[in-house]
C-alpha cells in the first residue's frame, strides 16, 4: 500500500487538488502537516513539479523543522530544494538579497521588544512625551497595529485626524522609523510590511519570486495577518496555485493582528477556491472531541465542520471547584502524582494551561513545595538574558556597526569609564552628522567635545576592529570565545565567585553550543546567518522535548501542542472568559475566547481535567467568581463532576465536608463579586502604603543583571528596572518562583 492510499478521502483529495487556489479547513489533530508533507511528494513524484518552486510557510521555526524532516523522510529525490520558513525568515530572506533596491544594507540588523523599547525611550526623549502617561510599550504596540494594517506614518497622521494622543504617536511612529533606518535595523513587522514594499517598488523583483515559487502552501492560514495575506496574494498572483491550510475555531491571535477574515472569506477573494474540510481527529477521544464540538457550536463567526474519531470513547471530563486557587493548585498535583502512579506517566505527559500568565504563580509554588520537576513555559526566554543579549550585541556589532542601539550595549561593557555624557556627545554629533554611532566613537579624537574621553573609547574601537578582523579567518565559535577573552567579559564573571556568575557562564557556554551546532549544520557559516537565526526564534521553540518536565504555559503557548494529560485551571467567568471580553460591545471578543478555549480542549489525548478556584486573589483583592459559561457549556453528561448553577456562589461544598450554602448573584452574570475586607485589615494596607510611598524615590542599590534576595522567594536576578511615579518598578527572575513585580520600596530586596 502506498502512502498515499494510507490517507483517508478527504486527505486525499487535498493531496491531489494540484491547479487553482485551495482551502483545506482542518480541524484540530486531523493530520494537517500529514497533507502538507504529502502534497508536496505528490507534486514532485505525481505531477513533476520541480522541488525548488515549491514554497511552504509556517509560523514557527519549530513546525517548519518538523516540516522539514517529514518532506526529507517521503521525498525520495529534491526534497533540500523545497523552501520551507516562516513568514520571517523567508522576508529576510528575500530582503537580505534585494533590500539594497530600497535603500537597505544587505546586513541590517533585526531588533527584539528591547532594542525597540530602548529606540522608543530615545524618541520620546527627543519628542517630549511623557512616559508615564503614554507609555513606550503602548505606543509601540499602537505602531505594530498599524503596520499590520500597512498603515505608514504619514497615513497613521492624516488617520488620526484631530486625536491630541493619536497624533503624538504618528510623531514618534515618524521619528521611530527613521531612527531604525538611520540604524538599518528593523523590527519584526517591518520585515513583512518591506517585504510587499519592495515587491511594489520592484516588480522585476516580485516576479523573478512569482516564477521561482509557483506552488505556495501556506500553514495555519486562520493566524495571518493582513500584511501576511498581502504578501502571500501578491507571490501566488501570477500562477494561482495557492493552497492555505487553517481552522477559523482556533484563530486565538487577534491581539498580534490575526484577522479571522482571511481565512472567512477566502472564497470571496479567490472565487474559483477549492474547500476541503477536515474533519477525522487522530489526537483526541471521542468524549473529549464531543466537549469541543459542543463548546465552539455557541459560536456565530465560523465555517461549519464537526470533528469526530475512531478513538475510544475514553474517561468523562474531570471537573473540580476548589476554595481558592491554592487548593486548586494542590489538587491538580495531587492528581497528577496519582495518575503517575496508576498510569506510569511520564512528567512530560502532563500539561496546565492558564489563560493569564499571573495564574502561574500560585502553581509553581505548590510544585516547588511539592518538589515536582516542572517548566514554565514564556518566561525570561534565554535569549532575552543580559549575558547573552550582550554577547549578540558584540557579535551584531562587528557583523555591522551601523546598530545604534548594539554599540549603545556594549561600549562600557566591562567597564571601559566612558561616561553616559560623553557617550550622548558622540550620539548627538553622529545624528548631526548623519553618521551611525559607531563611526563617530571611531573619530572621537577628531570631535573637540570628546577628546578628553578620546584614548578609552578607542579602546573599544580599536577592540571591535580587531575582532572584525579575526571574522575574516576565524570560525565563529573561536571568534565567539575571542570575544570573551579580549574583552574581559568571562574573566570579570570568575572574579565575582557567585553561583549567580555561574550560572551566566554556564549561558554563555550553552550561546557557544548554539554557535558551534549553527557551524555544524551549515555549509557555509556565516555571522549574519547565525544573528539572524537567533533573532528568529521563539519562545515555544525552545521547549526541548526530551524533557521530562510538568509544563505551564498559557493557552495561547500551548497552541501547536498536545498531551496525554492536560489540565485547565482558572476556569471562571471573569478570568476565563476575561471581564472585559463579556462586557465588549463586540460580538467577536467573547467568540475569540470561546475558540481559545476550543484550543485548551483539544490539546488532551487521553484527559481532560477542568478546574475553577470559588475566591481568587486578584487586583490586590480575593474576588469570588462564577464557574465559566465554557464549563457550563459542555453537555453534563460528558463531565465527571457537579458544575454549579450559572448564579449559585458557595463559599463551602458538601462533598468537601464543609458547611455549604448556595446564594443567587444579585449582580450581572459578568460582574465579580468581592470579598469586604475587614476595617482593621483595611487600616493596615492604607497605613503600610503610605508608609510605602514616604519611601519611595530613592533609587535602590541594586541594577538590572544583579542578584538580590527577597524575604519570601529567595534568590533571583534582576530582570529590570524602570523609575515609576515616587518609586521604583522591579522585575526579579527569582530561582525557585520565576519572574515576580513588585515596588521597590514595599520588596525590602537585599542586593548580594
Amino acid at each position: 500500500m502506498s502512502s498515499y492510499e494510507m490517507l483517508n478521502p478527504a486527505q486525499q483529495e487535498a493531496v491531489c487538488h494540484v491547479d487553482g487556489p485551495l482551502l483545506i479547513l482542518a480541524g484540530a489533530g486531523s493530520g494537517k502537516t500529514r497533507v502538507l508533507t504529502h502534497r508536496v511528494a505528490y507534486l514532485i513524484e505525481e505531477c513533476d513539479v520541480n522541488p525548488w518552486n515549491i514554497f511552504a510557510i509556517t509560523f514557527t521555526n519549530k513546525a517548519a523543522r518538523e516540516m522539514r524532516e517529514r518532506v526529507d523522510a517521503i521525498v525520495d529525490f529534491g526534497a533540500e530544494d523545497v523552501w520551507v520558513s516562516t513568514f520571517h525568515s523567508a522576508c529576510v530572506r528575500m530582503l537580505r538579497r534585494f533590500g539594497d533596491r530600497i535603500g537597505w544594507d544587505k546586513r541590517f540588523s533585526i531588533y527584539d521588544t528591547d532594542d525597540q523599547k530602548m529606540v522608543m525611550r530615545e524618541v520620546c526623549k527627543q519628542l517630549e512625551i511623557d512616559t508615564k502617561t503614554m507609555k513606550e510599550r503602548a505606543i509601540l504596540s499602537e505602531i505594530s497595529s498599524a503596520k499590520n494594517e500597512m498603515i505608514g506614518p504619514e497615513e497613521y497622521k492624516k488617520l488620526a485626524g484631530r486625536d491630541f494622543r493619536k497624533l503624538r504617536i504618528a510623531d514618534a511612529y515618524a521619528a521611530y522609523q527613521e531612527r531604525l533606518h538611520h540604524n538599518q535595523a528593523m523590527d519584526f513587522d517591518d520585515l513583512l510590511l518591506q517585504t510587499v514594499e519592495l515587491f511594489k517598488q520592484a516588480p522585476d523583483v516580485l516576479e523573478f519570486y512569482q516564477d521561482r515559487l509557483r506552488y505556495i502552501m501556506v500553514d495555519e492560514y486562520q493566524d495571518t495577518n493582513s500584511v501576511q495575506f498581502e504578501l502571500v496574494r501578491m507571490l501566488a498572483d501570477k500562477y494561482r496555485n495557492l493552497c492555505v491550510v487553517g481552522d477559523d475555531d482556533q484563530s486565538i491571535y487577534k491581539f498580534r493582528g490575526a484577522n479571522i477574515r482571511n481565512i472567512l472569506d477566502f472564497e470571496k477573494h479567490f472565487p474559483d477556491a477549492k474547500v476541503i474540510k477536515l474533519e477525522e481527529n487522530y489526537r483526541s477521544t471521542k468524549t473529549i472531541l464531543n466537549a469541543a464540538n459542543a463548546v465552539i457550536r455557541h459560536n456565530n463567526g465560523r465555517k461549519e465542520k464537526t470533528l469526530r474519531t475512531e478513538n475510544e470513547e475514553g474517561t468523562r471530563i474531570s471537573f473540580h471547584q476548589y476554595q481558592n486557587e491554592y487548593e486548586e493548585a494542590e489538587g491538580i498535583i495531587s492528581d497528577i502524582q496519582r495518575t503517575m502512579r496508576t498510569e506510569k506517566a511520564d512528567y512530560s505527559d502532563f500539561a496546565i494551561l492558564y489563560r493569564t500568565n499571573a495564574q502561574a504563580r500560585a502553581l509553581e509554588e505548590k510544585f516547588v513545595y511539592a518538589g515536582l520537576p516542572y517548566r514554565v513555559v514564556g518566561g525570561v526566554n534565554f535569549y532575552q538574558r543580559k549575558e547573552i543579549k550582550d554577547m549578540i550585541a558584540y557579535l551584531k556589532v562587528i557583523d555591522s556597526g551601523i546598530d545604534d542601539v548594539s554599540v549603545r550595549r556594549i561600549v562600557n561593557v566591562p567597564r571601559r569609564g566612558i561616561g553616559v555624557a560623553s557617550l550622548q556627545k558622540a550620539a548627538d554629533f553622529a545624528e548631526n552628522s548623519g553618521m551611525s554611532l559607531f563611526e563617530a566613537l571611531r573619530g572621537a579624537d577628531r570631535i573637540p567635545e570628546l577628546k578628553r574621553s578620546a584614548a578609552k573609547i578607542h579602546v573599544f574601537t580599536d577592540l571591535i576592529q580587531v575582532f572584525r578582523a579575526k571574522a575574516e579567518y576565524m570560525n565563529l565559535s573561536d571568534l565567539y570565545d575571542s570575544i570573551l577573552e579580549d574583552t574581559g567579559y568571562l574573566a570579570e564573571l570568575q572574579e565575582e565567585e557567585t553561583d549567580e556568575a555561574l550560572t551566566r557562564i554556564e549561558n554563555l557556554e550553552e550561546l557557544r553550543n548554539k554557535i558551534v551546532e549553527y557551524e555544524e549544520g551549515s555549509e557555509n557559516p556565516d555571522l549574519s546567518e547565525l544573528l539572524e537565526q537567533i533573532a528568529l526564534v521563539a519562545d515555544i521553540d525552545n521547549v526541548a522535548e526530551d524533557d521530562d518536565r510538568v509544563l505551564l504555559m498559557t493557552l495561547h503557548s500551548a497552541k501547536g501542542l498536545e498531551f496525554p494529560h492536560v489540565y485547565m485551571s482558572g476556569m471562571e467567568d471573569g478570568l476565563f472568559p476575561g471581564y472585559m471580553s463579556m462586557v465588549s460591545d463586540d460580538p467577536d471578543e467573547i467568540e475569540e475566547e470561546r475558540r481559545l478555549c476550543y484550543v485548551g480542549i483539544t490539546r488532551a489525548q487521553k484527559t481532560l481535567s477542568l478546574s475553577c478556584a470559588r475566591t481568587r486573589m486578584r487586583q490586590g483583592e480575593r474576588q469570588l467568581n462564577p464557574v465559566s459559561r465554557f464549563v457550563r457549556e459542555i453537555p453534563k453528561e460528558l463531565i465527571d463532576g457537579r458544575v454549579p448553577s450559572k448564579n449559585a456562589f458557595r463559599a463551602f461544598d458538601d462533598d468537601d465536608g464543609g458547611y455549604a450554602f448556595t446564594a443567587p448573584d444579585p449582580a450581572p452574570a459578568y460582574a465579580p463579586r468581592r470579598e469586604k475586607s475587614k476595617p482593621a485589615f483595611k487600616y493596615e494596607i492604607d497605613s503600610f502604603i503610605k508608609k510605602g510611598s514616604q519611601m519611595g524615590g530613592t533609587e535602590p542599590d541594586y541594577g538590572e543583571g544583579d542578584r538580590v534576595s527577597h524575604v519570601k522567594f529567595g534568590q533571583g536576578t534582576v530582570v529590570s528596572l524602570e523609575k515609576a511615579d515616587n518609586d521604583y518598578n522591579v522585575s526579579v527572575d527569582f530561582d525557585k518562583f520565576g519572574v515576580r513585580k513588585m515596588k521597590a520600596s514595599f520588596s525590602k530586596l537585599k542586593k548580594i
